[in-house]
C-alpha cells in the first residue's frame, strides 16, 4: 500500500450528493493522502455500478485507491482498486482470487484475533474499532487496546469509530496507521474543511 493515512467510508444514506463530498474532502488534503471506501449495502448492483464509476473518476486523479464494500463483482466491473471486506463476507484470500494479486484488499476487525486473521488470509489492511464511541457500533474499545492490535501485528490499522479531529493524533499515537470515518467528513456540512482539519489533527502525531 502507498501513504493513505486517511479512510473516507462514503455512503449516499448520509451524504446524498456524494460525489461532491468525495471530490471536495480529497482536494483539501494531499494527493495520494486517503482511501476511499465505498459502502452500500442496499444499493442494487446497477446503480452501485454507475456510482463506483463516478466516485472512480473523481478518486484516480486524486491519487486515492476506491475500494467497495463487499461487492467483488462490481468492483471488477468498474475497475475499482479493491474490496474492503466485513467480519462475515469472503475471506481476503477468496477476494483476491477472484481480484488478482494487485488488488487492494481491507479487512473489518472488532478483535485481536480477527486481525490475526485477516493478516493471515492475505489483508492488505484493516479497520479496527469502534475506538471512541459511535452511534450503533457497541461499546468502544478504547486507545488501550488499539494499541495492543497494532503492536501485535503487522497489519497496517486504521482506527475507526468517534474519530475526528479532537482523537485523530491520539489514534495514530497509539499505534493506528490511519484513521477511518464518515460522519466526520463526508458528513460534515463542509466536508473540505472537515478533511483539512482531520489531515492537520494526524500531522500532529508526525510526518505523514
Amino acid at each position: 500500500m502507498g501513504t493513505p493515512r486517511l479512510m473516507l467510508i462514503a455512503s449516499v444514506d448520509l451524504t446524498p450528493d456524494l460525489p461532491r463530498a468525495v471530490s471536495l474532502a480529497l482536494s483539501a488534503i494531499p494527493r495520494g493522502g486517503a482511501v476511499v471506501q465505498l459502502r452500500e449495502k442496499a444499493m442494487g448492483a446497477g446503480d452501485l455500478l454507475t456510482l463506483a464509476r463516478k466516485l472512480r473518476s473523481i478518486c484516480v486523479p486524486q491519487g486515492a485507491p476506491l475500494l467497495l464494500n463487499e461487492r467483488c463483482d462490481v468492483a471488477l466491473a468498474a475497475d475499482l482498486d479493491g474490496v474492503h471486506l466485513p467480519a462475515h463476507a469472503l475471506s481476503a484470500r477468496d477476494a483476491r482470487a477472484l481480484l488478482g494479486p494487485d488488488a487492494l484488499i481491507g479487512a473489518s476487525c472488532h478483535s485481536q484475533d480477527e486481525v490475526a486473521r485477516a493478516l493471515r488470509d492475505g489483508a492488505d489492511l484493516a479497520v479496527y474499532g469502534p475506538v471512541f464511541d459511535t452511534p450503533g457500533k457497541g461499546p468502544a474499545q478504547g486507545l488501550a487496546a488499539l494499541s495492543q492490535a497494532a503492536h501485535d501485528t503487522a497489519l497496517p490499522l486504521f482506527a475507526l469509530g468517534g474519530i475526528d479531529a479532537s482523537n485523530a493524533e491520539s489514534a495514530l499515537l497509539a499505534g493506528a496507521r490511519g484513521v477511518a470515518c464518515q460522519r466526520a467528513v463526508l458528513g460534515a456540512p463542509d466536508p473540505a474543511a472537515a478533511a483539512r482539519a482531520l489531515w492537520a489533527s494526524l500531522a500532529l502525531a508526525g510526518p505523514l
